[in-house]
This record gives C-alpha cells, sequence and structure tokens, in this order.
C-alpha cells in the first residue's frame, strides 16, 4: 500500500504538520446550517404561529442568501445577518428579525460543534504533530467560528485567506503555514473537500501528500488534482497516518503509487 512521500524509517516517521481545512472538513457547515433552519423553522411556527411551510420557505430564503454573501464589510456580522433575516421574513414578520438572528445564531453553533469523535482525533494528533487550520473565506465570518467553536485551543497556526493576500489554492498560503511552524512542505499533509483549492492547492505547494474528504456528489476527473487518499469523514484520517487495519478500506489515489512512500 503506498503512502506519502514523506514517509521513511517507519509510518510517517518524517510527517511534522498536517494541515486541515475548515467548512466541510472539521465541521459539517452545510449541514449544520440547514440543521439550523430547520429547527428555527419548527420554533418560528411553534411560537409565532406562523404555518409550519411558510416558516420552512423563510428559513430556506434566508439560507439561500446568507450561503450566497455570508459577510458584508460595510457592515458588522451581526447587522448583516439581522438584515438578511428582515429581507426574508417579510414585511409581515420583519419585526422577529433580531430575535430570529440570535435564536439562529445559537443553533447555528450547536449543530456545528465539534464532535467528540473529531476532539479525540486532534487531541491524538496533538501528540505526534503540528497542526494547522487553512481557511478560506472572509475574516470576521471565518474567525467567528474558530473562537465560537474554540478551536484556537487545538491548532498551532489559524490562516484566514480573508486576512491575506492568498487563498488556497495559491501555495504561498501553504508556505507561509510552513514558515511559521518551521517545517518543509515535504513534511506536512493537506486534508480538505476541495479538490480545487484544498487537494490542488496541497499539491502545487509540493507537500508530502493530500487527503480527500468528498462532499456533495464531487468526483476525481481524469485531468483534475489527483489526492493521495479518500476518506469518508475526517476521523478516518487517524486510520491512514497509523496503518491500522482498517486503512485498506481508503482508495489511494496517488499517481505515483509506486514510488513506495
Amino acid at each position: 500500500m503506498a503512502g506519502f512521500r514523506a514517509r521513511v524509517n517507519g509510518p510517517n516517521a518524517d510527517i511534522s504538520a498536517l494541515f486541515f481545512d475548515l467548512d466541510n472538513t472539521l465541521i459539517e457547515t452545510r449541514k449544520g446550517d440547514s440543521l439550523a433552519c430547520r429547527k428555527l423553522a419548527e420554533e418560528l411556527s411553534e411560537e409565532y404561529g406562523i404555518p409550519q411551510d411558510c416558516a420552512s420557505k423563510l428559513t430556506s430564503s434566508y439560507l439561500k442568501q446568507f450561503r450566497k454573501c455570508p459577510d458584508n464589510t460595510a457592515f458588522s456580522l451581526d447587522a448583516w445577518r439581522t438584515s438578511l433575516w428582515s429581507k426574508a421574513l417579510g414585511d409581515k414578520h420583519s419585526y422577529l428579525a433580531k430575535q430570529t438572528y440570535e435564536r439562529w445564531l445559537y443553533l447555528r453553533y450547536h449543530y456545528l460543534a465539534l464532535s467528540s469523535d473529531t476532539v479525540s482525533m486532534i487531541q491524538q494528533l496533538r501528540k505526534k504533530y503540528l497542526l494547522g487550520l487553512i481557511t478560506n473565506g472572509p475574516s470576521n465570518a471565518q474567525w467567528e467560528k474558530v473562537h465560537k467553536l474554540n478551536l484556537q485551543q487545538y491548532f498551532d497556526i489559524i490562516l484566514v485567506s480573508g486576512d491575506l493576500p492568498w487563498e488556497k489554492p495559491e501555495a504561498k498560503i501553504f508556505e507561509e503555514a510552513c514558515r511559521y511552524l518551521g517545517v518543509v512542505p515535504e513534511s506536512c499533509i493537506m486534508v480538505g473537500d476541495k479538490l480545487e483549492t484544498d487537494i490542488l492547492g496541497g499539491i502545487e505547494a509540493g507537500l508530502a501528500g493530500t487527503v480527500w474528504i468528498p462532499f456533495g456528489d464531487n468526483r476525481l476527473v481524469d485531468n483534475g488534482p489527483k489526492p493521495n487518499y479518500t476518506i469518508k469523514q475526517v476521523t478516518d484520517l487517524l486510520k491512514i497516518l497509523n496503518r491500522g487495519p482498517d486503512a485498506h478500506e481508503y482508495e489511494d489515489c496517488s499517481s505515483n503509487a509506486s514510488d513506495g512512500m
């Protein structure tokens, strides 16, 4: 079974750092946001007498606009999202915008919280590796996630593209993480859900390897970036790194699998 390029003298002996994407990798952002809106629709129906189908349409309208533009630097996060709720609720229910936003925010982070299995994995990895979080997105929105989920306690470096002149897949953002940690790209692995940013970026930055967690209906294509491994969920990473008995379940997609990595 092939592995990562830096694997010599034992399993991953020369791997020194792991880089993770945030959304739909460490946290299930799309799923969590959908669950929060579903629950909120139920509460709007129960507490304010809004018909269930109408409440579902209102929350779906908000989520569509929020995903389209999660942050507007002309406003604070609270002000921007409240305005989106006011628009989604319409004239009849716009008076509920403030309390609806506050309840949505609570529910959102309830559903986005790291699972106990993910926390356990991170704690195990920290014993062996330096850990980095590299996420694309607007600064305020991404840092809110970091702080509300207390992610800073787990990572040695956190980079948000909104703070920087580069974003994934640009090699510079990976090089900056390596520079800060004092490691070389050839000793690092990138884990993420997007082929066009996480996997391509890791490859172009010359990392030791990449691990892909497919999201939605993403598929590998012949002329696209090829991860070293494809896993079903982030906690499966441990099986690959430790070469446990279940590691064979995960596909080695590396184009240079014959290199004895």
